[in-house]
């Protein structure tokens, strides 16, 4: 096994300077995505991260019809209730762009009563995108966009859950999230380690904290820490000056 790289940290003044840099970073991961392969395959996390992807909107050179959306992780409710990922994102990008509906990919909520088998219907949409086009044991996600809660949280994969070691499955299902809603669906850590990039989003000084505890002291083992994709798969932050105030990991000058 390859081992991972070190994360990139890339700091930024302002908050619009971090959007627009943001969506530079993924015009150019959609380009020589869409170059290999003719698509673009990206899961998207809930919380903040939906609305700092707003620098897409009205963009150059943003080609929605070759993305194909997942969800890193979502909230088993309705698609339309105020706590569905799905809906933050349509919220705040989704409606705003000229994406085709069927390169969204979302829960089955039909199958609220049994999580396993709502976990296996979305592993099984993965599967339908990936399986034999990528003929890896995992799939390869060009982008994966996630953001980090307070309790170092990603996803919604939780300090000290059996979750955090599962080594199968693509899909994973919890009841008992700490932060409700209590019953969610997750991306696991190989297919989030098996992206070609990983791109964490982290902005504001309540963020201050965890952020040097991830950054700075991974050996903690907090679940944004573990977000270490395999060679040559590479993990960025997009973090603002206010978020990495206490952190001493060294920054990076962001350029395409």
């Amino acid at each position: 096994m390859h081992q991972p790289s070190a994360p990139i940290l890339h700091a930024f003044s302002n908050p619009d300077e971090l959007v627009n840099s943001l969506a530079n970073f993924i015009i150019k991961a959609q380009k020589e995505s869409i170059e290999k392969k003719g698509r673009f395959t990206v899961a998207v996390s809930g919380g903040s991260l939906p609305q700092q992807l707003n620098g897409l909107i009205g963009k150059h050179g943003v080609k929605w019809d070759k993305w194909q959306v997942f969800y890193a992780d979502e909230r088993v409710v309705p698609l339309d209730h105020e706590d569905s990922n799905h809906r933050l994102c349509v919220d705040s990008l989704f409606s705003k762009v000229p994406i085709p509906q069927e390169n969204i990919h979302t829960i089955d909520y039909s199958l609220k009563d049994d999580l396993e088998e709502l976990a296996d219907a979305y592993e099984k949409e993965l599967i339908k995108e990936f399986a034999n086009k990528d003929a890896a044991r995992f799939p390869v996600f060009d982008l994966i966009l996630l953001g980090v809660g307070p309790d170092g949280h990603t996803a919604s994969l939780f300090p000290g859950h059996a979750l955090l070691s599962e080594e199968d499955r693509w899909v994973a299902y919890i009841t008992d999230s700490p932060k409700p809603p209590p019953q969610r669906i997750t991306l696991t850590y190989p297919v989030i380690n098996h992206a070609a990039r990983v791109a964490f989003v982290v902005s504001g000084e309540s963020k201050a904290d965890i952020l040097k505890t991830v950054l700075d002291n991974p050996e903690a083992g907090l679940p944004a820490s573990r977000v270490r994709p395999v060679s040559p798969g590479q993990v960025y932050w997009f973090v603002d000056d206010n978020a990495s105030s206490k952190v001493q990991y060294p920054k990076t000058p962001f350029k395409l």
